[in-house]
């Protein structure tokens, strides 16, 4: 009986081995997608002017990372969805290390939501359009 159970939990844990090194592929082989015409491109030198007087939610992100591939395709539609005085921007963190210090991100992808070049509200992770699109609105 106990070897039975062993073999379970082997079968189990190989399995789940298996699905995390799939998982972990898929990610890394998600490819760069241009950013959408209205997406800031932010620097440590226009940082200030461009979140100055407007609400921006800054992507803090890699090439390398996975899941800021992911989430790129959907900062798009959200930059596409937005009018007014309401932007997406990112800041790629290879390049731009000292930005990435200063708002103390230790993740990534960190969504920073910045209203008048000050943060409001933060988001790590993948988080889907429409609930960022509703923390913007809020935010307005």
């Amino acid at each position: 009986m106990v070897k039975i159970i062993l073999i379970v939990i082997a079968v189990l844990i190989i399995g789940f081995l298996i699905l995390a090194k799939i998982a972990r592929t898929k990610m890394k082989n998600t490819p760069l997608v241009d950013d959408h015409e209205n997406v800031l491109t932010l620097t440590d030198k226009n940082f200030q002017l461009k979140t100055k007087n407007k609400l921006v939610l800054v992507d803090f992100w890699a090439s390398w990372c996975g899941p800021c591939r992911i989430m790129a395709p959907i900062l798009n539609d959200v930059s596409a969805s937005l009018n007014g005085n309401s932007y997406v921007g990112k800041v790629d963190i290879e390049k731009f290390q000292g930005l990435a210090q200063k708002f103390k991100v230790q993740s990534i992808p960190t969504l920073i939501l910045f209203k008048n070049g000050k943060e409001i509200n933060r988001f790590v992770g993948i988080k889907s359009k429409d609930y960022l699109l509703k923390e913007m609105a809020k935010a307005e």
